[in-house]
């Protein structure tokens, strides 16, 4: 009996009809799975902020470019969503691909919301897990406490902020985010996968651009390293928690993860999500018979005559 095997990407069409199914099956979860899922998930790209973190610590100290920097972290922080996709978990910024179900009247708007609030919490949790772990290790005093001062200088840059700013940089994450998920799916293998995500994730990390379910991460052990660290933490980075002015809990909520949240929902829906089902899912009108006087007038006669777009 022979075995067909398909080596050839899906075409973006199959894509979204993919996409389709995949997202009512996202919403139909029972309740303690997709809450699960969610918490593992905020601890995969926690684990993939860790990873970028501890790369970029020190990289310029021994004249490593910008650029370069910036791309070493990029390819690290990929560990997240790669573990996400090939692992299986419930992701809000990749989540919000579900809204071309939703546009097909698959979903219902409750269903929807139903998926986002629980993954957002979820990511939430599983994010804040992940830096309370990662407190208790004390890794940020590694390097002589270098990498712990590359995390307070990260999440202290994140919460200085503009409002706008945060939406903006947002937006421009989770296109890119939602491009990697979406390239995933012409995917027929593991490897395909990992592929997919590689640029797309380093690009927007590399960027500087903002995503929610990091930064859940990424500024709350910033700020517990801020509040827990002893004076010989501070006395081996040479610095005082005042210079971190900018780190604050009100500051992580209203100036980061609002506004990024707010920019990573229109990022994903307003550049992808709904682009990719006004392409290829949104319906369309079909040439059919006017009437059967029409049909038998077209008899013999060449071209589209007798039929009309209804």
């Amino acid at each position: 009996m022979a075995i067909e095997v398909y080596i050839d990407a899906f075409p973006p069409a199959e894509m979204a009809h993919r996409m389709e199914e995949v997202g009512v099956q996202k919403t139909q979860l029972d309740t303690m799975a997709m809450f699960t899922l969610a918490i593992l998930a905020g601890a995969f790209i926690g684990t993939g902020a860790i990873f970028a973190t501890v790369v970029s610590t020190g990289l310029t100290d021994v004249g490593m470019g910008y650029g370069l920097v910036k791309l070493l972290t990029g390819m690290a922080f990929c560990l997240g969503l790669v573990a996400v996709v090939v692992a299986g978990a419930e992701l809000f910024t990749g989540n919000n691909l579900i809204i071309m179900a939703f546009a097909s009247g698959k979903v219902s708007f409750a269903a929807l919301l139903r998926n986002w609030g629980l993954v957002y919490v979820g990511n939430f949790a599983g994010s804040m897990l992940t830096a309370l772990i990662m407190i208790l290790t004390r890794q940020y005093m590694s390097a002589g406490g270098a990498v712990g001062a590359n995390a307070l200088a990260i999440a202290n840059g994140k919460c200085s902020l503009d409002f706008v700013q945060a939406i903006a940089l947002g937006i421009m994450c989770n296109a890119l985010v939602c491009l990697a998920v979406w390239l995933c799916f012409s995917a027929r293998s593991t490897t395909d996968k990992i592929l997919a995500i590689m640029l797309p994730i380093s690009a927007f990390v590399a960027s500087g651009f903002e995503h929610s379910v990091a930064n859940m991460y990424f500024i709350p052990v910033g700020l517990l390293i801020k509040s827990t660290a002893g004076s010989g933490f501070w006395e081996a980075i040479g610095k005082t928690a005042a210079d971190f002015g900018y780190l604050t809990w009100g500051a992580f909520f209203v100036k980061n993860l609002l506004p990024v949240t707010i920019g990573n929902i229109l990022g994903g829906i307003g550049c992808v999500g709904m682009v990719y089902w006004f392409i290829y899912l949104r319906p369309r009108k079909i040439a059919e018979p006017d009437s059967l006087p029409s049909v038998r007038a077209a008899e013999g006669s060449p071209g589209l005559a007798g039929t009309s777009l209804k």
